[in-house]
């Protein structure tokens, strides 16, 4: 594959401007351009297709830039160490999401189950 910006925004489901802005964060290579047109090839579509599934995974750019800089070769440990830092904030989100799971629950069901104001709207407003 050699193609502009917009190929390769579309090979890896992302917008034109997001290909541009990882290339700021320098996530991506910005190409020369030879003829007035970029062109991108099958490396920078792994390369973007790399970044948005580790984002889908919870890794911050920052992460994902460091990972990027890892040999897969040499460096699993500290790989490893950043997919387990990434399971332990996700430990963390899924500990809150459960306890707001839970609270909503009850919320949930005493409303109707008393007379007077839903239990609901009255959460919000307190909190």
């Amino acid at each position: 594959m050699s193609g502009t910006i917009a190929s390769l925004a579309r090979e890896g489901g992302v917008g034109v401007e997001t290909v541009r802005y990882y290339q700021r964060r320098g996530l991506l290579r910005t190409p020369e351009k030879p003829g007035g047109v970029r062109r991108y090839d099958a490396e920078d579509v792994r390369r973007l297709k790399f970044i948005r599934a580790a984002q889908t995974a919870g890794f911050t750019l920052e992460q994902i830039g460091e990972l990027l800089a890892l040999d897969a070769g040499q460096d699993h440990v500290r790989a490893r160490a950043l997919a387990r830092e990434r399971i332990g904030a996700l430990d963390d989100k899924i500990a809150e999401l459960q306890a707001a799971r839970a609270a909503l629950t009850r919320l949930a069901d005493a409303c109707g189950a008393t007379a007077g104001p839903c239990p609901i709207l009255t959460a919000f407003e307190t909190a």
